[in-house]
């Protein structure tokens, strides 16, 4: 297995959605390394808090869709989450190496590798949680290399509250001439689902000083119109 390549990527930048979630099991360590052993610029990743106050990696707010088990995140505690195997890519447990990183891990992995990590805060944090992992972060030294994106506008309203200097992006699958009076106002680039985007909304996106993420688009074919329409980053799942 391999991933499928973009020959002429111009000045777009690719970030292996969470990790190379199209060929190891998304968000594992496994599937940060595949990431990190490729050309890609940044890894993105998921981030929640447990019961106990752990910050653990996992994208969906419940274990059922991966690891078979179904329990809720928030509501878990980390040592009960940790003990989950989680269920490979073919729906079946095995790989032992298949459990939810801790996000340490994750910075740990962007680091080891030099790879901008694309941190989604999921749901609401209170800012006494966004500090934490503000700190966690830069007791590793690479708050510098951090991208923060987010549904969640308080979050990143939280973070760059703590770090003015902080570099975030606000996720969204909708596009909307308000929502670029939004992104000046606050002064954020913008993270958005791919087919929301066409030539004449990424150069008005631009022309505002505002970059441009999109997710997730595995359509090397559109991926290449992405390009050519000058997109900052492309997310995806295999696309390299």
């Amino acid at each position: 297995m391999d991933t499928i390549k973009i020959r002429d990527k111009k000045n777009t930048l690719i970030i292996a959605h969470r990790g190379l979630s199209g060929i190891e099991l998304e968000n594992t360590c496994s599937a940060f390394v595949a990431a990190g052993n490729r050309s890609y610029f940044g890894i993105e990743t998921d981030v929640h808090i447990t019961r106990d106050g752990r910050f653990i990696i996992f994208h969906d707010d419940t274990t059922a869709r991966i690891a078979i088990d179904d329990m809720c995140i928030e509501q878990s505690t980390f040592d009960t989450l940790r003990g989950l195997i989680l269920a490979d890519r073919d729906g079946k447990r095995g790989r032992r190496d298949l459990i939810m990183p801790e996000l340490c891990e994750y910075i740990s992995l962007c680091k080891k590798y030099g790879k901008k990590a694309v941190l989604e805060l999921k749901n609401a944090f209170k800012k006494e949680e966004i500090a934490q992992i503000a700190d966690i972060i830069s007791s590793l030294d690479y708050f510098s290399e951090m991208i923060f994106i987010s549904f969640e506008m308080i979050n990143l309203e939280y973070m760059r509250e703590l770090h003015p200097e902080a570099n975030v992006q606000f996720l969204t699958s909708e596009y909307s001439e308000e929502l670029i009076e939004t992104l000046i106002e606050k002064k954020m680039d913008l993270d958005i689902l791919y087919t929301e985007l066409n030539r004449e909304n990424i150069a008005a996106l631009h022309s505002a000083g505002i970059k441009v993420n999109c997710w997730t688009c595995d359509d090397k074919d559109f991926a290449q119109n992405l390009i050519d329409w000058g997109i900052d980053y492309i997310t995806s799942n295999i696309l390299e």
